[in-house]
């Protein structure tokens, strides 16, 4: 049987701002490095590049290296990235639907 705690491990990537935004701008196909950067606004280069090793190394995404002029990288979810991406969707869209309530709930507690 699985130790309950080690659950904290998949709940590190799931609650990782980064690692869901991307996981949600691969859930047409692949993209270029580039592409993804342009997304996700506020993400450096850096913590893109850490993410989205961390998320390969997981088993989320896999990373193609194209063979041609000039050599280019894209990046795809596998099919368990795939499951990830329907099981936080939801979640997601819950956080974009209640942005404005959220806002407007911390503006009226920080003018108390």
């Amino acid at each position: 049987m699985q130790d309950p705690c080690q659950a904290r491990e998949v709940l590190g990537i799931v609650g990782d701002k980064w690692a869901l935004l991307i996981v949600r701008m691969l859930k047409d196909g692949p993209r270029r490095f580039t592409e993804l950067k342009r997304a996700i606004d506020g993400i450096s280069q850096r913590m893109l590049t850490v993410t989205l090793r961390d998320l390969e190394r997981d088993g989320i995404l896999t990373r193609t290296v194209h063979n041609v002029m000039p050599p280019h990288v894209s990046y795809e979810l596998t099919t368990m990235g795939r499951t990830l991406r329907e099981a936080t969707a939801p979640l997601i869209e819950w956080s974009i639907t209640h942005l404005p309530h959220i806002d407007a709930a911390r503006a009226a507690y920080d003018n108390r």
